[in-house]
C-alpha cells in the first residue's frame, strides 16, 4: 500500500518526526474548523445559537472520547500485527473492529436521537437555547456512524504505517464542511436556508462524503486493511480480539473522560473570579491547546512506531522509540513556548480586541503555566511507548492521580490563600506529577510483559483472498 512506512526499519528520530507531521496537521485543521464553524454561528445567528451549539458540542467530545479508547486498541493491535508481518492477524483484528465500530455506532445514534432533549436537560441548557441545540445535536447523532468509521479507519491507517492518507481525507472532510457551512446556515444560491441545522448538516456531509471516497481509495490501492468478499467472514467477531478493544480501550477512553471532566471543574473554579478572568482564562486555554499539538502528533506516532516494534520484538529500536519521542517532544514544545512567552503579548492581542483588560491578566496566566504544558512531552510519548504493549491501566491511574488527586485539590484549596494564582500554578504541578510518575513506571513498571491478546486467533495464517501485490505490502 503506497504511503505506508516500514517503522521497524531506518532512523528512529527522522522517521518519527515525518510521521507525526500529517497528525500535527489533522490536528491544526479540526481546529481551525470548529473556530470557522463558530464565527460563522456567531456571526449568522447570535448568542443564543453560539449557546446551542457550545452545549451540544460537550455532548459530541464526550461521544468521541468513549469511541476514542477502542479506536487506539485497534491501532496498537495492528501496529502490532504489521510489525509481525501476521497478515491474517491484521485482516481478523479489521474484521471484529469494523463490526464493533458500526454496531456501536447505530445503537449511538438511534438511542442519542431519541434522548437529545433528556441530555440537553440534564446540562441545564438555557431554556431559549433548547430547541436549536436538540435540532443541531439530533442531525450530529445522525452522523455518529460515519464520525466513528472514520475515525477507526484513521486510526488503523496508523497503526499499518500510513499517517499520510488520513490526513489528505481529514483534509477533504474539513474542506467540503467549512465550505458548505455559511452555504447552508444562510441559503445562499440553490442551497436551503437550515440556520442552526446548516453546521451539523455540513458535518455531516463532509464525514460520510470523505469516508466513502477514502474506502473505494483503499480498495483501489489494495490496502492490506481490507477485506475482500473471500474474507468478509472476518466481519463475524473473534471472541479474544473483542475482548481485547474493549477491555483495553476502555481505560484509554476513560483517560479523554477524566481530561474532559477536569477541564469542567477548572473552569467552574475559573469561574468564581467573575467574567474577565473567565475571559482571560478561556483565551489562554485555546493558546495552550495550539502549544500541545505538537506534543500530542508526536505522542500518537510514538504509539504507532512502538507498536510494530513490539510486534517485531525489536526491543532496542522500541527503547530508541522512547528516547526519540521524549526528546522531540521537549524540543519542539520547548522551542514554541519560548517564542509565546516572547510574544505573549503580540499574541493575545490577536485574540482580543485591543486594550482589552483581559490581555493583562491573560498574559499573567500564561506566564505561570505555558513551561509546564512542555513537560507533558514525558508523559504523552512514555505513556504512547507503554501503551504500545497493552498496559493502559497504570497509565489511567497516573491520569487520575494527577488530574483529580492534584491538580483539582490544589486549585480549589490553595485559592483561599492564593486567590486565582493557585489554580494557574495547579496546571504545571499536575504536569509534573504526572510526568514523574509516567517516567518511574516506564522505568519501573512491568509493561513489557503485557500482551494486547491472550491468544491469538488460529487462523490468521490462513486467510484467503489475498493477491500477490498485497502480500507483497505487508512484507514490504
Amino acid at each position: 500500500m503506497r504511503g505506508r512506512r516500514d517503522l521497524t526499519k531506518g532512523p528512529i528520530t527522522r522517521t518519527l518526526l515525518v510521521f507525526s507531521l500529517p497528525l500535527f496537521g489533522a490536528n491544526a485543521l479540526q481546529s481551525l474548523n470548529g473556530t470557522v464553524n463558530q464565527i460563522w454561528v456567531s456571526h449568522t445567528l447570535g448568542e443564543t445559537a453560539i449557546t446551542a451549539l457550545g452545549n451540544a458540542n460537550i455532548v459530541m467530545m464526550l461521544m468521541l472520547a468513549v469511541i476514542f479508547g477502542v479506536g487506539m486498541a485497534a491501532n496498537i493491535l495492528i501496529g502490532q500485527a504489521v510489525g509481525a508481518r501476521d497478515l491474517g492477524l491484521v485482516k481478523h483484528v479489521m474484521g471484529t473492529a469494523s463490526t464493533f465500530f458500526v454496531g456501536l455506532s447505530l445503537v449511538v445514534a438511534v438511542a442519542g436521537g431519541l434522548l437529545a432533549p433528556h441530555i440537553l436537560d440534564l446540562m441545564r441548557t438555557p431554556a431559549v437555547s433548547r430547541a436549536d441545540a436538540i435540532i443541531y445535536l439530533r442531525i450530529i447523532f445522525a452522523c455518529v456512524p460515519f464520525m466513528y468509521f472514520f475515525m477507526f479507519l484513521q486510526m488503523a491507517q496508523r497503526g499499518a504505517g500510513d499517517s499520510v492518507t488520513p490526513f489528505w481525507f481529514m483534509g477533504l472532510a474539513i474542506v467540503i464542511d467549512i465550505t458548505l457551512n455559511p452555504l447552508l446556515i444562510m441559503g445562499v444560491g440553490p442551497f436551503p436556508r437550515l440556520g442552526i441545522a446548516g453546521p451539523a448538516t455540513s458535518t455531516l456531509i463532509g464525514q460520510s462524503v470523505s469516508l466513502l471516497i477514502m474506502i473505494a481509495w483503499l480498495y483501489r490501492r489494495k490496502s492490506i486493511l481490507m477485506l475482500r468478499p473471500s474474507e468478509l467472514r472476518l466481519l463475524w467477531p473473534d471472541p479474544g480480539i473483542l475482548r481485547s478493544l474493549v477491555v483495553r480501550g476502555l481505560p484509554m477512553g476513560v483517560q479523554m473522560l477524566v481530561m474532559s471532566g477536569t477541564a469542567v471543574v477548572m473552569i467552574s473554579l475559573v469561574n468564581r473570579y467573575g467574567a474577565l478572568t473567565s475571559a482571560a482564562y478561556s483565551i489562554s486555554a485555546i493558546i495552550w491547546g495550539y502549544l500541545q499539538m505538537p506534543t500530542m502528533a508526536i505522542g500518537a506516532s510514538v504509539s504507532s512506531m512502538a507498536a510494530q516494534n513490539v510486534g517485531a520484538r525489536r526491543w532496542d529500536r522500541v527503547e530508541q522509540v522512547a528516547r526519540a519521542g521524549v526528546i522531540s517532544g521537549l524540543v519542539i514544545t520547548g522551542a514554541v513556548a519560548l517564542l509565546l512567552y516572547a510574544f505573549n503579548a503580540e499574541v493575545l492581542g490577536v485574540l482580543l480586541p485591543a486594550r482589552s483588560p483581559a490581555i493583562p491578566l491573560a498574559a499573567h496566566i500564561n506566564q505561570a503555566v505555558l513551561w509546564g504544558f512542555v513537560l507533558f512531552s514525558v508523559t504523552f510519548s512514555l505513556s504512547g511507548v507503554v501503551r504500545a504493549t497493552g498496559a493502559v491501566w497504570w497509565p489511567l491511574a497516573i491520569m487520575i492521580v494527577s488530574m483529580i488527586g492534584v491538580r483539582i485539590p490544589f486549585a480549589s484549596y490553595f485559592s483561599q490563600f492564593w486567590g486565582a494564582d493557585a489554580i494557574w500554578w495547579s496546571f504545571p504541578l499536575g504536569t509534573i506529577t504526572s510526568a514523574t510518575l509516567t517516567t518511574l513506571y516506564y522505568r519501573y513498571g512491568g509493561w513489557r510483559r503485557v500482551h494486547m491478546l491472550e491468544e491469538t486467533p488460529t487462523d490468521t495464517g490462513s486467510v484467503v483472498g489475498l493477491d500477490e501485490s498485497e502480500a507483497a505490502a505487508a512484507q514490504s
